[in-house]
Parts: structure tokens; C-alpha cells; sequence
């Protein structure tokens, strides 16, 4: 969420800012939110003042009282009373105005930095980098989703059976590489300085509006309806959440998670041929990486994050490419975003496996996430995040991209947590 000071100070900025992603309406929600801002502040001030009048009329009651006076006294707290009515009519009105403003300010995405293209959609991001050759492969090959029936290692018809569509079934060789990317992923992790959380898969309302999938994502989001609690999209939510509402140590800067967990997401209306078997999932795994940083030093950590992802990439061997997202490819809560797409040589096509993102103060002002500087100035933090990685796609292109007429060699980098070379 955008902070009300920099919205009252940089209205041209944000407005500009905002033409980037093609948000409809900008100048009027803008607009309309520092006129609720104005009229918010000016009740409060009239509230305040209602309030000194009402302690100082108070206290002469009790002088006119000791004096004697109690006709007066008692016109006095006639006053009072009708004066404390008004006081509370203003203070309804001011839960209302604050709501109403509160509701416009979650509509407004995060501004985009001056580093951002403008752009409506995927077409017209840019290609940052690009590593690794594309593999030729042998007369015959197939993609992921015949693989896995060929090598009896994905079994969608059973995860349909227990479940529905989008759920799959891992097994055996299938099962152990899943596990292996993951302990590979958290020890790599590990070794750029993550700490491992283990959070849960379930968060509440609070935890959703914190880190914005709230209220712009319930829709794409399972929802336990007894309980009014979410399966979680993502990692980033949970670990985030570990930090609401709280203090920050300077000397605890900056802060270095990471968690494996299941991820949720219901897709609606996503389906379509160009996202079959395992491109796009209900449940899926994933490492997610998460970092707290200062202001000043965000950006140095987006590309320390990058650079962690490509790292992992090029350690499996997959031929990938870098973009920089443009303002209207990138998330709600995004100031600015790198995806990372491998190439799946059987489906001659990029798949995004990771998008790292730089939200700036836009979730630290909804988590109230701050620190206090030398200075002693109490100031927002910046939060970051990024998938490292997400398996399906990671899965589909590993087995179409070493895909032999011998089997499906295993990137020697996994060997020592799968336990085997090859599957055949």
C-alpha cells in the first residue's frame, strides 16, 4: 500500500508512475484519495479539539462546583453532554472515513521504478540476459506429459481420481527428484546465507492483507470457509507475515529467509493447451526466498537475488533467459520484477520458472514493518522475494531437455540427492 505522505507530496510521480502498467483511472482514485485524506484530517483536528474543550469544560465543573455555583454548574454539563454527543458523531464518522480511505489506497498498485518500462502485457518486456545453448534433441522426442507416462513417473489420472485436475501423483523416480530439487534448492540457499523456515500452509485474513493478496486476490485463492483461513499462494506470504507489526532491529539487517512449502492457487479460467501437464498446477512445490532489507540497499539485493536464481539455473544446465518485466506484466505489489524462463526444447518454448521481486515499502507499510535508523527516525523497510525455485516447470524442462533414446539423464549437480543418473 502506497503511504498517504508520499500520495500528498508526489501526486505527479505516482500518476506518472502509474501510466507505466496502463492502471485505469489513476488521476481519479489519486485525486480522490488525498480529497478522503483532507477531509480525514480535518475532522481529526476538529475531534482533537472537541476533546481539550470537553477536559477543560469538565474541569470547571468541579471549580464551579467547590464554588458554589451550581446553576451554572449544571448548564455547564448540559453543555458537556450535548458537546460529547457531537464528539461521538464525529468519531463514527471518522471509522468511516478512514475505511473509505483505507479501500481506495488497497486499489492502488505499487509504483513502478524509473528503471521499469511502460507496457501493457508480456510482448513488451525486455530481454535482459540470456545463457546456455538450446539442446537439439533426437527424432522422436517428446514433451514432459508423454514422458511421464512413457517412465511411469507423473500420474495426473490418479491426482484426478483423489482430487481433480491440477493435483498430480508423484512416484518413484518421478517423487525422488521432486525431493531432490528441493533439498538441492534449501542447500544452496543455505550457502548464500538463508535461514530455513518451516511456516504453515494456512494463513488468515490478516496475513493475506499484509502482504496484498488481499483484497486484490481472493478469487485466485483456496479458502477453508469454517476456519476464514487461506491456503497459501506462495511462501512469501507466511514468512513475510513473520515480521508484521514489528521493530526491527538495525543489527538484525538485513534479514535472509527461505522455506520450502506447498503452494495453492485455483488458476480460475487459466486453462488451455498451452498449459498442459505440468505448466501449470492447483498444488505445487516451491522454494521461496525472502529478504528485509534498508531502503537504500533494495536494489543491490534484487540483483543479489537474481543472480542467486540464475545461479541455480545454470547449475541444472537449463539454457534460460532474464527479463525485466514492464509496468503492466508485473504484480500488484511489485515495483519492479525479473522472471527467469528456461527453454523446454520438446514444447519449443520459454517457461517462467521464477519471478523476483522488489515491493519496496508497498507491503512494509501494510506489515507496519520498520526499523529505527541512526538517526533514531523510524522508518519503513523493504521487502523482497523470489521463487528459487518453482518445481513443475522446473520438472518439465529436465526431462524433455535431457531426454536420450536411452532415458532421461539426471543433471550431475542432483546425482548426489537423487541417487540415480538416469531414468529409464
Amino acid at each position: 500500500m502506497l503511504q498517504l505522505q508520499v500520495l500528498r507530496e508526489e501526486q505527479g510521480r505516482i500518476i506518472e508512475g502509474l501510466a507505466k502498467r496502463y492502471f485505469k483511472d489513476a488521476e481519479v482514485i489519486v485525486a480522490a484519495v488525498v480529497e478522503k485524506d483532507k477531509a480525514k484530517r480535518s475532522l481529526q483536528t476538529q475531534l482533537q479539539e472537541e476533546e481539550t474543550k470537553l477536559n477543560t469544560e469538565s474541569k470547571r465543573v468541579g471549580e464551579l462546583m467547590k464554588a458554589g455555583k451550581q446553576e451554572e454548574a449544571t448548564a455547564l454539563r448540559t453543555s458537556i453532554a450535548q458537546a460529547k454527543e457531537s464528539a461521538k458523531e464525529n468519531s463514527e464518522k471518522l471509522k468511516v472515513l478512514d475505511k473509505e480511505l483505507t479501500d481506495l489506497l488497497y486499489k492502488i498498485p505499487n509504483v513502478p521504478d524509473a528503471k521499469v518500462p511502460a507496457g501493457r502485457g508480456a510482448e513488451d518486456n525486455l530481454v535482459s540476459y540470456e545463457h546456455g545453448t538450446i539442446p537439439t534433441l533426437h527424432e522422436g522426442a517428446l514433451p514432459h506429459w508423454e514422458l511421464i507416462k512413457k517412465y511411469d513417473i507423473i500420474d495426473f489420472d490418479l491426482g484426478i481420481k483423489i482430487a481433480g485436475a491440477g493435483f498430480p501423483v508423484y512416484k518413484g523416480k518421478g517423487a525422488k527428484l521432486q525431493r531432490a530439487l528441493i533439498n538441492f534448492f534449501l542447500t544452496e540457499g543455505e550457502k548464500a546465507g538463508y535461514i530455513e523456515m518451516q511456516p504453515p500452509i494456512v494463513v488468515n485474513e490478516a496475513s493475506g492483507y499484509g502482504t496484498g493478496q488481499l483484497p486484490d486476490k481472493e478469487g485466485q485463492m483456496y479458502f477453508v470457509n469454517e476456519d476464514g483461513l487461506y491456503l497459501i499462494p506462495t511462501a512469501e506470504v507466511p514468512i513475510t507475515n513473520l515480521y508484521r507489526d514489528v521493530m526491527v532491529n538495525e543489527e538484525q539487517l538485513p534479514i535472509k529467509n527461505m522455506g520450502y512449502t506447498p503452494c495453492f492457487r485455483r488458476e480460475a479460467g487459466s486453462w488451455g493447451a498451452h498449459v498442459r501437464g505440468l505448466n501449470r498446477l492447483h498444488q505445487f512445490d516451491k522454494v521461496e526466498i525472502v529478504q528485509i532489507t534498508k531502503p537504500e540497499n533494495s536494489y543491490e539485493t534484487l540483483e543479489q537475488m537474481s543472480l542467486h536464481v540464475q545461479g541455480l539455473l545454470e547449475k541444472l544446465e537449463l539454457p534460460y533467459r532474464k527479463l525485466l518485466l514492464c509496468g503492466g506484466d508485473m504484480g500488484f505489489n511489485s515495483a519492479m520484477t525479473y522472471d527467469m524462463e528456461v527453454f523446454s526444447a520438446a514444447q519449443q518454448r520459454w517457461l517462467e520458472v521464477s519471478s523476483v521481486s522488489n515491493f519496496e515499502t508497498f507491503q512494509a507499510n501494510r506489515l507496519k514493518l520498520r526499523y529505527k535508523n541512526k538517526e533514531g527516525k523510524t522508518q519503513l523497510l523493504h521487502t523482497l522475494n523470489g521463487s528459487a525455485l518453482a518445481l513443475p516447470r522446473i520438472v518439465a524442462a529436465i526431462l524433455e531437455n535431457n531426454q536420450t533414446q536411452e532415458g532421461i539423464k539426471i543433471p550431475k549437480v542432483l546425482v548426489p540427492y537423487t541417487g540415480f543418473e538416469w531414468i529409464q
